[in-house]
């Protein structure tokens, strides 16, 4: 580790020397360590970097914008906790390809309502760079396949599970309402004592005042919240009032728009909640559904990708004279899961599908025959055979169960695995100011 370590740093300390005996060279501002985690480092430039980019987000949000002194330790934890999840990335082999990224940046841009050409100009109006931007996407890729892996994938939910939430009288009430919520945690040490708890009572308690005094909730959150979302304000997202525990939702019932609970004990400390939205209802669930088949045509290594789009010309050709879609599907169609059946997929929801086969489906006719188009799988011919509109509120409403108690049960398991992480890495602290801590 230390090997490593000092890998790292030897062009940064030679770079002092040479800098020393340039006697008539303009000074240059160096980079520096402002924090060692485990095998890697945290620089000043990257510190820096990313609280311009919280100050923006909250400048955006049309409040007032704290100072850089009093963002730093906290985006430098946020750092910190995202560098030990990145080099767990490295460590399983988890790697994002060029496509990946530039997909995801696409998907971006879109969500967005831009071309490429306007986000990246979007990006230049904000004071980023394009290059910048799709390294934090990629980093944001990569710890979200991370915490797939290390927690997602551990998270198990039994249809009895399900069935008893949905017959259980807090589930049916709970189920009715969804809120948005934003909050902020204090935290207490694992295994702290009556004066530590204390502390943290007092401390939450004067956030609370300020709170009812009128100070901003989501500054707040930046300056004194240590929950993972404090640098958005503090901000939740939305969360079925089933994902949260039966106090809070009980509470957050009797609660108006905009009102904030009082501060409540928690395991790990002190929360406050405020309600920023809610909605919810019990209407019935329409699903759009469309029967349809296709025939896929897969390049290979020993066909292009031109000579597989010719062939699914061919076939095209072939239909549009009258020959029998299914029997060419069974004939050509390299989907596994559908050639047999002549390209038969049934009857699909839309949302299941790719972008582009979606796309596709959405602008032909019942009984049209598309021209071969491209998605990631290969070169689709498609007919779309009908359309139908089905009740779905059962299905619906049992999904939805199994949304909430699997959000539940991860939002548990990422804190505890965050803490474990963190708490379990060797971490130095070498900011100005700041408390040192290592393990």
């Amino acid at each position: 580790m230390k090997t490593k370590l000092i890998d790292r740093l030897r062009p940064l300390m030679l770079g002092a020397v040479l800098l020393s005996g340039a006697a008539h060279a303009a000074p240059q501002p160096l980079d520096r360590v402002v924090a060692i985690v485990d095998n890697d480092v945290v620089m000043q430039s990257q510190l820096d970097q990313r609280v311009r980019e919280v100050q923006q987000t909250i400048a955006k949000r049309g409040g007032g914008v704290p100072p850089a002194g009093a963002l730093e330790q906290q985006v430098l934890e946020r750092l910190i906790v995202e560098n030990l999840q990145l080099q767990i990335g490295e460590r399983s082999g988890i790697r994002i390809t060029d496509e990946e990224l530039n997909q995801a940046v696409g998907t971006i841009a879109q969500r967005n309502g831009m071309s490429p050409e306007q986000f990246r100009a979007a990006l230049a109006h904000d004071g980023l760079s394009y290059d910048d931007a799709r390294d934090q996407i990629k980093r944001e890729m990569i710890i979200s396949r991370v915490r797939q892996r290390r927690v997602a994938e551990r998270i198990q939910v039994s249809e009895q599970e399900v069935k008893n939430y949905l017959n259980s009288d807090m589930g049916k009430m709970q189920m009715s309402e969804e809120y948005r919520l934003a909050n902020i945690l204090i935290p207490t040490p694992e295994g702290a004592n009556s004066e530590a708890i204390q502390a943290a009572a007092r401390q939450v308690g004067d956030v609370y005042q300020q709170l009812k005094q009128g100070a901003d909730f989501g500054q707040m959150a930046i300056a004194r919240s240590r929950s993972e979302n404090a640098l958005e304000g503090g901000e939740m997202g939305w969360r079925q009032a089933g994902q949260l525990p039966p106090d809070f939702a009980k509470m957050l019932s009797n609660m108006a728009v905009g009102d904030i609970t009082q501060p409540i004990r928690i395991p790990n400390g002190f929360i406050i909640l405020k309600l920023e939205e809610k909605r919810g209802g019990s209407q019935s669930v329409l699903r759009d559904e469309v029967h349809v088949r296709h025939i896929l045509i897969k390049p290979s290594e020993i066909r292009s990708d031109a000579a597989t789009e010719q062939l699914a010309e061919r076939l095209y050709d072939r239909i549009k004279s009258g020959e029998n879609f299914g029997e060419l599907a069974k004939s050509f169609s390299e989907d596994p899961g559908s050639a047999l059946n002549g390209g038969d997929l049934n009857w699909v929801d839309p949302n299941s599908l790719v972008p582009e086969f979606r796309e596709q489906m959405a602008n032909a006719q019942q009984g049209e025959v598309t021209r071969p188009f491209r998605t990631q799988y290969g070169w689709h011919v498609l007919e779309v055979l009908g359309r139908r509109a089905t009740d779905s509120t059962d299905k619906a409403r049992e999904q939805q169960a199994m949304n909430v108690l699997r959000n539940r049960k991860y939002d548990e398991e990422l804190q505890t695995w965050l803490r474990q992480i963190r708490d379990e890495a060797y971490v130095e602290i070498k900011l100005p100011g700041a408390d040192q801590a290592a393990q």
